[in-house]
């Protein structure tokens, strides 16, 4: 209607020029063009198709501005149709209605927006084909919106079991600098999770323990994850294992689970004096089943001390089962076979163990008894299969 009313305006305006030019203008316009004959007009026709060609130009340079209106406008309305969908999980869709409003869109964040949506929605629904495609030419095609783009990208990736390739996708945006978003920095640290990067995991996590102090035990968790997963790496060196046991902080190397592996890595190299000390300083706090029974793992000439230790730790937890079991195994080693049986037999009626058994029978065997013997190990392997039963 607008466009109509102009037109309507400018046509009354070019009639009002011509006329006047018509009643007051006697002069000619000659154009002279190289090569062509000369051209001979009377002023007034010669501004009359000035104007009625300038007016001409206008309406198509406004129908060209309408159109894009109208593009934008259209690609506008099947993003929010495709959005709406997506959140109603009518993936198919919303991936129909935001490639389209893709394609349409000339905006910049429009069309960002829209290959969001439509990229999403056919990982949803394991439309690979199209989500690459889509993926691939919002690169060519946007350049700005990079955070939108790039994070989406990495989600996806990482979704798709293709970490790497989501890890390159974070770099890319990180490249701008600035201070990434929390969501931004769990996206990556699942990345560096899955591809066993965990010393990466480990800073990373440390970033998010500090800036949400409410989800602390959480990134605590993720972290000792990352220790122990770092152990079995770094127990292949003694230096490095030491380096590493070193760099943990009072609070960490007092994690029962962190010193058990720590201990576990110190015993495969050998280490049994590292191995026994790391016990000793960790065994009484929370008197982890893990760390006693690691106790009677690595055994050299200091056993006669262990036994020591061990036996004031029963003072303190007379009925502890695996206490008592660590104590047979240290005794048979140094061939006490009566304080063996009794702290075996002990852990036995406590809590009847196959592992328990096992070294009863052990025991029994080198005191030529064999029938005493046999029925442990019976007993031990009726054990075992239920403990595999039940699990």
């Amino acid at each position: 209607m607008r466009l109509i009313l102009w037109v309507l305006v400018l046509f009354a305006a070019a009639v009002a020029v011509a006329l006047a030019v018509e009643e007051y203008s006697t002069g000619h316009l000659i154009v002279e063009i190289p090569s062509f004959e000369k051209i001979e007009l009377s002023l007034d026709y010669a501004v009359a198709g000035l104007v009625a060609a300038f007016v001409v130009f206008y309406i198509l340079v406004r129908m060209l501005i309408g159109l894009f209106d109208r593009r934008n406008i259209r690609a506008e309305s099947l993003m929010l149709t495709g959005l709406k969908a997506f959140f109603e999980g009518d993936y198919d869709k919303a991936k129909k209605s935001a490639t389209k409003g893709f394609k349409l869109a000339k905006t910049p964040l429009i069309k960002t927006i829209n290959s969001v949506v439509a990229t999403r929605s056919a990982h949803y629904v394991a439309d690979t084909f199209t989500r690459d495609a889509l993926l691939a030419k919002t690169e060519q095609e946007v350049q700005d919106e990079r955070a939108l783009r790039l994070v989406t990208k990495a989600e996806l990736l990482l979704s798709a079991g293709r970490p790497q390739e989501a890890l390159e996708a974070l770099q890319d945006l990180y490249s701008t600098g600035g201070l990434q978003p929390t969501a931004v920095l769990r996206l990556e640290l699942e990345a560096q999770k899955q591809v066993k990067n965990w010393d990466a995991v480990l800073e990373i996590a440390d970033v998010l323990r500090r800036r949400h102090p409410l989800s602390r035990d959480n990134f605590e968790k993720i972290r000792h994850e990352a220790h122990l997963q770092n152990f079995k790496i770094k127990a292949t060196n003694l230096k490095s294992l030491s380096k590493y046991w070193h760099s943990l902080s009072e609070h960490e190397q007092g994690n029962s689970r962190l010193a058990a592996a720590a201990t576990r890595a110190y015993i495969s190299l050998g280490d049994c004096a590292t191995a026994h000390k790391i016990v000793e300083r960790n065994v009484q706090t929370d008197w982890d089943s893990e760390l006693i029974l690691l106790y009677a793992e690595c055994l050299n000439y200091h056993v006669s001390r262990q036994i020591e230790c061990a036996e004031v730790w029963l003072k303190a937890q007379p009925n502890n089962a695996d206490l008592l079991l660590m104590l047979g195994k240290l005794c048979a080693h140094c061939e006490l076979w009566g304080k063996a049986q009794s702290y075996l037999e002990a852990s036995v009626s406590v809590e009847p163990s196959a592992t328990a058994h096992f070294s009863l029978a052990q025991l029994n065997e080198k005191l030529g008894k064999h029938e005493l013997a046999m029925d442990h190990y019976n007993k031990a392997l009726e054990l075992t299969l239920r403990t595999s039963l039940a699990v």
